[in-house]
């Protein structure tokens, strides 16, 4: 079993269960379609739970890595009231089906909270998808606070976070899944200075996407 499946095992071991009953029917039944249709989409749910081991393409330890693999849709100076008490730097990182949908710690820190959202199931890439289910994740760390929010989207139903108040994260290790499309959220330092564009493809614990002010 590839490190895809078994990172995402307990949320997607039912999602496989179907998959083979249906190969197995068309198997049975001689309707290679439905077999062909099976392997196929058992194919894609291994392609989409990948899981790429990653290399910050900056060593510097001043530099803010990607928590998510995707598009950056928008940066923008906002109100951020539970962690930050006050405006924050947020980069809207929205995930395709095509992108790895696991999360990364941005930097070394502590996890000081995390907040779970109920919220509706809106398409991620809206700006009115801030209502949407979320997961918010408040991080201590040597330089400053950060925060993550994993979103869900249309068909994103599924947030799942490995980690609890008070664990330890490394830049780069893995804290979190999303079950299909969605939107990650990294909130900074209005002082940091950030090396993205709107636009602009990121990966999770690769590309750096700010440095820490005055580094």
């Amino acid at each position: 079993m590839g490190r895809a499946i078994r990172t995402a095992w307990r949320e997607v071991r039912t999602i496989f269960l179907g998959l083979a009953i249906l190969t197995g029917v068309g198997l049975a039944t001689r309707q290679r379609w439905l077999a062909a249709l099976g392997g196929l989409l058992w194919a894609w749910v291994c392609y989409f739970f990948r899981d790429p081991d990653r290399t910050p393409q900056d060593s510097d330890e001043a530099v803010i890595l990607a928590a998510a693999d995707g598009r950056i849709q928008r940066i923008e100076v906002v109100e951020e009231p539970r962690f930050f008490q006050g405006p924050a730097r947020r980069i809207v990182t929205f995930l395709s089906l095509l992108d790895v949908h696991v999360q990364r710690s941005p930097y070394t820190g502590t996890v000081q909270q995390i907040h779970y959202q109920p919220g509706a199931f809106l398409p991620a890439y809206r700006p009115e998808a801030d209502a949407n289910e979320a997961n918010f994740i408040g991080l201590s760390t040597p330089r400053g606070p950060l925060a993550v929010v994993q979103m869900t989207g249309v068909l994103a139903r599924r947030i799942v976070c490995w980690r609890q108040p008070g664990d330890t994260l490394q830049r780069g290790e893995r804290f979190g899944l999303i079950r299909f499309g969605s939107r990650v959220d990294l909130y900074l330092p209005l002082e940091a200075e950030v090396f993205v564009q709107v636009g602009q493809q990121v990966y999770g614990g690769q590309t750096p996407v700010a440095r820490w002010p005055g580094s």
